[in-house]
């Protein structure tokens, strides 16, 4: 762990099919104060995200708990920092749990201009 307290996000993907499954993840991370839900499950493509997607926001100490959750879900998620390069955070710092879905990366921020958290008004966490 490099820094216990840097920000790290995971967008939470899902179908029609597992949309119950999704939403039952999203109130087990509802249920830990080490995470942060940003915004409502979306119900179509959202930035760089083709397909429906939510976001969650916890510490990098978190990041195994979140890691595992996600995995118990069944889910495809991408876990990534945030630093100030968008493009990298969402590709080559990017993790991907279950299948990696095509990203529209056209919809990123320039490196050195990550909007990262103040975009959704939520900075702290």
């Amino acid at each position: 762990m490099a820094d216990p307290a840097a920000p790290w996000h995971a967008h939470i993907y899902f179908t029609d099919h597992d949309r119950a499954a999704a939403a039952a993840l999203r109130e087990a991370f509802g249920a830990c104060p080490e995470v942060l839900l940003v915004g409502a499950m979306a119900t179509g493509p959202a930035g760089p995200h083709p397909i429906p997607q939510y976001e969650v926001h916890f510490r990098e100490a978190s990041l195994e708990l979140v890691r595992a959750m996600i995995t118990e879900s069944g889910l495809t998620a991408l876990v990534h920092p945030l630093t100030p390069d968008d493009l990298a955070d969402h590709t080559s710092l990017g993790q991907w749990i279950g299948t990696p879905v095509t990203l529209d990366l056209t919809a990123l921020d320039p490196p050195g201009v990550n909007q990262g958290i103040a975009r959704f008004g939520v900075s702290d966490f």
